[in-house]
């Protein structure tokens, strides 16, 4: 016969067991099990407050979303000596993506070379050379009528675009480092170097 004190003395036993299992267990979790905080989107950088259409289909997109990155702001025609260059720059990006770079293409007919519509555009860069980079509609990159983000970028470098495909060079600050003319390839071993260094940049 068990008497009443050691039954007792059993359950007691058994909720000690028990409970040192379960905090056990909740200590032991792996840390990838433990919830963790959202990371705060960097703040939107003044060069890139402004919103533009898409070129696809005209869906304005805030230029702040790539606050942080790496940027290579160009700005393209599909009838220009230049226009091979769309290759390198979709291989540029492909390849560096990941690690933070963005390239950003501009169509522009200030040099009456783009006469097509945002539509056609978008199907020829996509069609004739992969492109998967972000492409915006046509923009007036020089002269009074300048879009603000591309005043600001003549401002910086104290160099506005003098033909298609040229470059400029933005830092994960905001900051633009700097500005390339037409002739300076995407597989130009400089620029494939500053593109590296700014990367690996905090």
């Amino acid at each position: 016969m068990i008497c009443p004190g050691h039954i007792t003395h059993m359950f007691s036993r058994r909720t000690a067991l028990l409970t040192a299992l379960v905090l056990g267990l909740a200590t032991a979790l792996p840390a990838a099990a433990q919830p963790t905080a959202a990371q705060p989107k960097p703040a939107c950088v003044a060069l890139l407050e402004y919103t533009v259409p898409r070129l696809q289909d005209d869906a304005p997109q805030s230029l702040c979303q790539y606050s942080g990155k790496v940027l290579l702001i160009v700005n393209t025609a599909s009838f220009c000596g230049f226009t091979p260059q769309y290759e390198g720059l979709e291989a540029l990006y492909k390849r560096y993506a990941a690690r933070g770079l963005v390239v950003m293409g501009f169509p522009s007919n200030d040099f009456n070379q783009e006469p097509k519509g945002n539509k056609d555009i978008a199907e020829f860069c996509f069609d004739t050379y992969g492109v998967k980079f972000p492409m915006f509609a046509k923009t007036t990159v020089v002269g009074a009528d300048a879009h603000p983000l591309y005043k600001k970028l003549a401002a910086a470098t104290g160099q506005p675009p003098r033909w298609n495909f040229h470059k400029y060079l933005v830092d994960r600050k905001g900051q633009v480092v700097a500005s390339l003319p037409s002739k300076v390839a995407p597989t130009d071993k400089d620029l494939i170097e500053r593109i590296e260094k700014l990367l690996d940049a905090s």
